[in-house]
C-alpha cells in the first residue's frame, strides 16, 4: 500500500524529474492549490507556459466549445480553428508561413531539418555557449551545456557553439561555410542572460555578408512575455526562422516554426509532418491566449509591470550586496543571479507559499503569468526581502 502519491510516482515513472512536494488540486488565476486547500502564489507559471494563468473563462470557453465538435482529425484536413492561429502567429511575429508541431523541441526539429535541407549537410551550424533548444537530439545537439547531453553520444555532426555575448567570437566562427545561428535573443534555462545590442548588430551584419539563416528561440521568450510580442523586437531587424511553444496552446500541447519567405517552400509535401501538431483543441486554446496578449492589453501590462518589478528588484540588489549578484530579464522573464545556489532560497519561499524556479544553479528565475497584478508582485518582492533576511 502507497503511503502518499509520492510513493507512488516514484514507483511508476521514471526518475526524470525533480518533483515539488506539492499535490496540485488546482488553479485560478495566478494561484495553485493544493489537496489541503493551501494557495500558493505561482511565479513559475508552468514554465512559463500559462500566460493567462490558470481557469481563465476564455480559454476554458474556447477549449470547451472545440472539444464538443472534435479533439483530433488529421492534418489532410484543415480547420478554421488551425487558420485562425497561424493568421494571428504571422500577423504579431511578422512572418511569412507557420509548421505547427506539439512543443518546442519539434519546432526546433523543423527548423534543422530546413537548414540542412536547404544549406546541405557540410556547413556548419550555431547555437551560443549556455544555451538550451530542448531535449530531443537534433535540439540537444544545439543545447550548449554537456549535463544535457552527457551519455548520449554521438550528437548530430556540424553543430557547434559560440561564446554568448563575445562578438570576437562571433567573428572568427561565422563565415561563407555558416548555414545558420541558433539563438534565444534572452536565454530562459541558461540563466536569463540578455543579447547585447552590440552582439545582435554583428550578427545581422554577418548575416548580409555570408547568407546565413538567423533563427530566433523564442520558446519561453515569446507571445508577450518579454513585453513585446517577441524578444526579437528589442532589435531593428528579422530573423529568417522562428521556433516558439509554451505559452502558444494556453496550458496545451502546441508549437509553431515561423518562416520568412526565403525558407517558405523548402518543405515539399510529404518532406516533414506531424500526427497531432496544430491539435484543434490547442489551436482553440492557443488562438484565445493570442487574442488576450495582443488585443485586450495584456501585453501593455507586462511591459509597464515589467519594468516595475525589475526595478524594485534592482533595489533589492542594493540593500542585499551580499546575496545578488545581478538582476536581468525584460518583462515578466526575469532573473536574479545570486552569490550561491539559489535552491534554499527557493524551497523557502514555497515555505511562504511562493512558488519560483532555480536554474543555472544560482539564478531565481520568474515568470508569473501576464495576468499578475502589481499588488501580488509587491507582495511577492516583501516576502522574498524577508526570506533574504533571515535565509
Amino acid at each position: 500500500m502507497y503511503q502518499n502519491i509520492f510513493d507512488q510516482d516514484k514507483e511508476l515513472f521514471l526518475p526524470t524529474y525533480n518533483r515539488i512536494p506539492i499535490e496540485i488540486a488546482y488553479g485560478k488565476g495566478v494561484y495553485l492549490y493544493d489537496k489541503e486547500g493551501n494557495k500558493y502564489l505561482d511565479l513559475f507559471a508552468g514554465l512559463a507556459v500559462n500566460a493567462l494563468g490558470y481557469a481563465h473563462p476564455k480559454i476554458v470557453e474556447a477549449v470547451s466549445s472545440q472539444i464538443s465538435k472534435f479533439g483530433h482529425i488529421s492534418n489532410n484536413f484543415i480547420t478554421g480553428v488551425q487558420i485562425e492561429l497561424a493568421g494571428l502567429l504571422i500577423k504579431y511575429s511578422g512572418m511569412s508561413k507557420v509548421f505547427l508541431s506539439n512543443s518546442g523541441t519539434e519546432s526546433t526539429e523543423a527548423a534543422l531539418k530546413i537548414i540542412r535541407k536547404k544549406s546541405g549537410p557540410d556547413k556548419k551550424i550555431f547555437s551560443l555557449s549556455n544555451s538550451f533548444h530542448g531535449r530531443t537530439y537534433g535540439a540537444m545537439s544545439l543545447t550548449a551545456k554537456d549535463k544535457y547531453k552527457k551519455g548520449f553520444e554521438p550528437l548530430v555532426p556540424n553543430i557547434f557553439q559560440i561564446n554568448f555575448n563575445d562578438v570576437s567570437d562571433l567573428e572568427t566562427k561565422v563565415d561563407g561555410n555558416t548555414a545558420a545561428v541558433f539563438i534565444e535573443f534572452i536565454q530562459g534555462e541558461g540563466g536569463v542572460n540578455v543579447v547585447s545590442g552590440e552582439f545582435a548588430s554583428k550578427l545581422f551584419e554577418l548575416r548580409a555578408k555570408h547568407h546565413f539563416a538567423i533563427v530566433a528561440d523564442e520558446i519561453q521568450s515569446g507571445i508577450g512575455r518579454t513585453g513585446k510580442p517577441f524578444a526579437y523586437n528589442y532589435f531593428n531587424e528579422m530573423p529568417d526562422l522562428v521556433v516558439a511553444a509554451k505559452a502558444i496552446g494556453g496550458g496545451l500541447p502546441l508549437g509553431a516554426l515561423l518562416t520568412s519567405p526565403e525558407f517558405d517552400n523548402v518543405f515539399e509535401t510529404g518532406k516533414h509532418g506531424t500526427t497531432f501538431g496544430g491539435n484543434p483543441v490547442s489551436c482553440a486554446g492557443g488562438t484565445a491566449v493570442l487574442k488576450e496578449v495582443f488585443e485586450n492589453g495584456i501585453l501593455k501590462n507586462v511591459s509597464e509591470l515589467g519594468k516595475y518589478f525589475i526595478q524594485e528588484l534592482e533595489k533589492l540588489a542594493v540593500n542585499f550586496p551580499a546575496d545578488i549578484k545581478e538582476v536581468r530579464g525584460k518583462g515578466f522573464i526575469i532573473g536574479v543571479e545570486l552569490f550561491y545556489p539559489g535552491q534554499k532560497i527557493v524551497q523557502k519561499m514555497l515555505e511562504k507559499k511562493i512558488l519560483i524556479n532555480c536554474t543555472n544553479q544560482n539564478v531565481l528565475r520568474i515568470l508569473p503569468p501576464l495576468i499578475i497584478t502589481k499588488e501580488e508582485i509587491d507582495y511577492f518582492l516583501v516576502n522574498l526581502e524577508e526570506t533574504l533576511q533571515t535565509k
